[in-house]
């Protein structure tokens, strides 16, 4: 199944902490071709695009009140409860981010203070195609919505019958949002970023998506629009030892796995016996899977590792940086303690990943390809800009002014010398 590397020496690591890439050249190119076209063509490329990627066949680009009115009928109640849950579980976490004002007065008279502004436009971006990622849209919709951002705009590609999931549909519904286009791929990016007729363009794109949204994410970036992060095909990496359950480990490896071809699964371990435990239980578990030979092909990338002692196994795995992280050991609360580079983890045998996929309340927006060593998951402060105020009273500047005063003359700049000086003399002659 997964091969199996005993003992990796510390310079095989960068090596093995790659992950699966396209061919960069080819890739980037094709994006930029994709951007200049909807630049230039607008509305009529992103149409070609649906037909093109999508096989389908649309004439208009927004999902019509018709449209999610049908699918709010068609979700089934069960699923509409739990995503009722979900939504409850993931507004308290992220409400509990919100912070008050905090006024500082850093020496008498002068008073400084920082205030988190709503972006005003965002686009989110929602995966389709064979795995339609609706919960994706409750991680960056619920917080958006709590920041206060006046306009949400979402993108997520259209089946071929040229029609939107469901559950999307009915997710953007109970969350108040209608601006909602059939646009997938590296182009809603673009459509995003540049704005067409129908598709307005925003300050700050937010969501994942496969290589070619991820680049796209990264050349509107430098072209001036704003991104959460190039987060990129999922991975996970799970620490387990000698008394984990085989059957949890190689479920948590397949769930990741089944995410896409280009996905990276990693089990980290110390315990030679548990390996082959896992491989069977992965070969079990496989064959139940509609999704397996996806899943198959991931594999392809991933593999399992053995350590010989607990502190190279943290060294690798701060090292590898992974998207997600399950420690399910006996000891994972003291070896959470030494993780420095995760997006997101999970501790404990009955934590599994797909819990903060989609209802613990955590955000399952997260730094892939090793951008978790400085980078964070999406949170409230993702869809905030934080602007710093301050208002010094004239006592406060007869204090703090012959501070700048000495410090601007000694960087030889007179002017801003001048502006403190010009109002000193003044509140003197007063």
């Amino acid at each position: 199944m997964m091969k199996v590397i005993e003992y990796p020496e510390k310079k095989e690591w960068d090596t093995l902490c790659k992950r699966p890439q396209i061919e960069l050249d080819s890739l980037e190119n094709s994006v930029k071709e994709i951007i200049s076209q909807v630049k230039t063509r607008g509305d009529s490329a992103l149409i070609e695009f649906a037909q093109r990627f999508d096989k389908a066949s649309i004439s208009t680009l927004e999902v019509t009140k018709d449209e999610i009115d049908e699918a709010v009928q068609s979700v089934d109640k069960e699923l509409k409860k739990a995503l009722l849950v979900a939504a409850s579980n993931i507004k308290k976490f992220h409400s509990a981010q919100q912070r008050p004002l905090l006024e500082v007065e850093t020496m008498p008279g002068v008073y400084c203070w920082r205030k988190g502004v709503a972006i005003e436009r965002v686009g989110i971006y929602i995966p389709g195609g064979s795995a339609p990622l609706f919960s994706t849209l409750l991680m960056l919709a619920i917080p958006a919505t709590l920041a206060g951002c006046k306009e949400i705009v979402v993108c997520t590609p259209p089946s071929p019958n040229g029609k939107i999931n469901a559950a999307i549909l009915y997710t953007a519904h109970q969350l108040g949002i209608s601006k909602i286009y059939k646009v997938g791929g590296a182009q809603a990016i673009a459509a995003l970023s540049i704005g067409t007729k129908s598709i307005a363009k925003v300050n700050k794109i937010f969501g994942p998506g496969n290589q070619y949204v991820t680049k796209a994410k990264q050349l509107v970036n430098q072209q001036g629009t704003a991104i959460d992060m190039p987060a990129g095909p999922s991975e996970v990496a799970v620490i387990a030892d000698e008394l984990a359950d085989a059957s949890f480990v190689a479920a948590d490896l397949l769930a990741q796995a089944e995410h896409g071809s280009d996905s990276q699964v990693m089990l980290v371990t110390l315990s030679k016996q548990l390996i082959p435990k896992v491989q069977q239980e992965l070969s079990i578990q496989l064959e139940k899977l509609p999704r397996k030979e996806i899943a198959r092909k991931a594999f392809e990338n991933s593999c399992i590792l053995l350590f010989d002692s607990e502190n190279k196994m943290i060294d690798f795995v701060n090292e590898y940086a992974p998207e997600h992280l399950i420690i399910n050991t006996a000891n994972c609360d003291q070896l959470s303690d030494k993780i420095i580079n995760a997006g997101s983890v999970f501790l404990g045998a009955y934590t599994p990943e797909s819990a903060g996929d989609y209802a613990s309340g955590t955000n399952h927006t997260l730094p892939t390809n090793g951008q978790a060593k400085a980078c964070s998951g999406i949170s409230l402060d993702s869809f905030l800009k934080f602007i710093t105020y301050q208002k010094i009273t004239k006592n406060g500047l007869n204090t703090l002014g012959p501070v700048v005063e000495l410090m601007a003359q000694a960087e030889e700049l007179m002017g801003h010398k001048e502006s403190v000086t010009i109002r000193l003399s003044k509140a003197t002659n007063k």
